[in-house]
Parts: structure tokens; sequence; C-alpha cells
């Protein structure tokens, strides 16, 4: 069963704030979980661990990223890749323009790593405080779609 499959069928069953945790393959999905109904999900992580990233170059980082930002149209904002780090071997993305606001601005980002994660999550932050992750709500369709796109993109 695909990832997908199994993320669509623990949404069915799990009472939020919970974590979901389903294996496919190589593949594992992790999200924490804050608010599910039957419409919507809400989400402060998002991670896909899949061992097919355990050599990545930064190259290849850099590919996957552009990948994953090709299919992330649907997010509030689009996703591009800002910085690569070739030491650690880690590639950030963040929303391009992120969503601004009078007193905040909020926006997306995605961190794909070599060893084997890409993860998203959504942070706000306000005129000289410190960023902080907030819930990130979206339809159960595009939660899926999430899943299915980083499934997608992932080796292994």
């Amino acid at each position: 069963m695909s990832i997908v499959q199994l993320a669509r069928d623990a949404l069915q069953t799990v009472a939020a704030p919970a974590q979901l945790d389903v294996s496919s393959g190589r593949q594992r999905l992790i999200s924490a979980l804050d608010a599910v109904d039957s419409l919507a999900v809400g989400f402060t992580s998002f991670t896909l661990e899949t061992d097919g990233l355990s050599a990545a170059t930064p190259e290849e980082l850099k590919r996957l990223g552009e990948k994953l930002s090709a299919r992330l149209t649907y997010l509030l904002e689009p996703i591009s890749p800002i910085e690569i780090d070739h030491e650690q071997c880690v590639l950030q993305m963040r929303s391009t323009p992120p969503q601004r606001d009078d007193d905040q601005t909020t926006y997306y980002e995605v961190v794909l790593r070599r060893g084997g994660a890409i993860s998203l999550c959504r942070y706000s932050k306000t005129p000289g405080d410190v960023r902080q992750v907030i819930p990130a709500t979206v339809t159960r369709e595009v939660f899926l779609r999430l899943a299915a796109d980083f499934a997608a993109v992932a080796p292994g």
C-alpha cells in the first residue's frame, strides 16, 4: 500500500492532537496533527523520511528541490530554493514571497537533508521577534497531495 493510501486510512481514524506515522517500503511519513475534521487537517510538522537520500549530494538535493518546487503550486505561496549548505548537505526552500500583513509575516519552509528527510513547516514572524512554528491548515486533499508529491520526488 502506498504512503498516500496509508495516510488517507490513518486520517479516517485519528483524533487530533495526534502523530500520524505511516510507512511504506523505504518511506515513512510523520506529521504532528493539531486538528483533523471531515474537510481539513492542521499540522505543525510534515516529514517524509527515506533512506534514498542517505548519500545525496548537494547537487542532487538541489535537483530534488527544484522538482518539488515545481509540484507545490497549490500552497498559499510559491516555494523556491533559497539556500544550500554544501557542508551539511541541506537545502532550504521558502515561500517566495511570504505572506505579509500589518504585524506579521507567515511562510512555508521546506528542508531537504542528506540522511533522509524532506520536511515542511509553516512559520510566523513579527517584527523584532523570533519566528515560531504555527499550524498549517490544508484540506485533506492537499494533505494527501503533499504526501504524494514528497514521495514522488524522494528516492526510494
